[in-house]
């Protein structure tokens, strides 16, 4: 059930239009990201799919909002706000990084409520059940700084500017602690089909860690490697928007 009165104006943004009933691509930034790093994606995808990026709390518009702590309370947040029911619009799902392990709650939730995933796309994030001891979140804010040009390679379509970056640490800052602290809960394979998205150069996941993606879903499993690090998708986009209109394409048709 929705969350009564919610603003899913402040939660989901469209930027493009697809009008029509299509199956819809949610889109989940990485920590300290905004739902404008997927407006790329919209323009690339739409009208074809339905195109949305989540914006989670205490960043941008969002700023004077509390962060979210935890990536399950994140999860089941937007799942209230996104409303899947059994028949309803084909949804499908895709996170980077900390998105990545979003998605496989938010999938597991949409479970739950019998309307399933249609498919879980996840980039530059090991699996979930891969655990690796982390405390980025604990460090001071030049620390915190440090990690990000190290994973961006200072690409400014990533960082930004230094000054709207100082801003945003205390929303990177809980979005860390949140992927960090985050610990996997066995339970069984998701239904959908997942497509993993790596860099070959990623500090953050291995290949191995990739692949172990596999043993979180009952369905089909692809895994493409890309040359780079942990923002890798900024220069590979085109190939990884192409595989995921090709992944899409059986549920996307009839849809209207």
């Amino acid at each position: 059930m929705a969350v009564p009165d919610v603003d899913l104006g402040l939660w989901i943004r469209n930027f493009h239009e697809a009008p029509g009933r299509r199956t819809r691509l949610v889109c989940l930034p990485h920590a300290g990201g905004s739902a404008s790093f997927f407006f790329p994606v919209s323009r690339a995808l739409s009208p074809g799919l339905d195109v949305v990026a989540v914006q989670y709390p205490g960043r941008q518009d969002r700023r004077r909002e509390k962060c979210v702590e935890t990536i399950r309370e994140l999860a089941r947040q937007i799942v209230d706000v996104l409303d899947p029911r059994p028949g309803g619009q084909p949804t499908a799902l895709f996170g980077h990084s900390l998105g990545a392990t979003l998605g496989f709650e938010i999938a597991r939730l949409m479970e739950e409520r019998d309307a399933a995933p249609v498919h879980l796309f996840a980039s530059g994030r090991r699996a979930p059940s891969s655990h690796r001891d982390e405390s980025v979140h604990l460090r001071d804010d030049e620390g915190l700084l440090a990690e990000l040009r190290q994973l961006s390679g200072t690409d400014p379509r990533v960082l930004g500017s230094e000054e709207v970056l100082r801003m945003a640490l205390p929303a990177i800052r809980s979005d860390y602690r949140a992927a960090e602290t985050y610990v996997y809960e066995p339970a069984p394979p998701l239904s959908c089909p997942i497509t993993v998205f790596t860099g070959d150069n990623d500090p953050k996941v291995t290949s191995d860690e990739a692949r172990a993606w596999a043993g979180h879903t009952s369905a089909d499993f692809q895994m493409h490697t890309y040359t780079g690090g942990h923002f890798f998708l900024t220069d590979h986009q085109p190939a990884m928007l192409k595989t995921i209109s090709d992944r899409l394409a059986p549920v996307a048709v009839g849809a209207t």
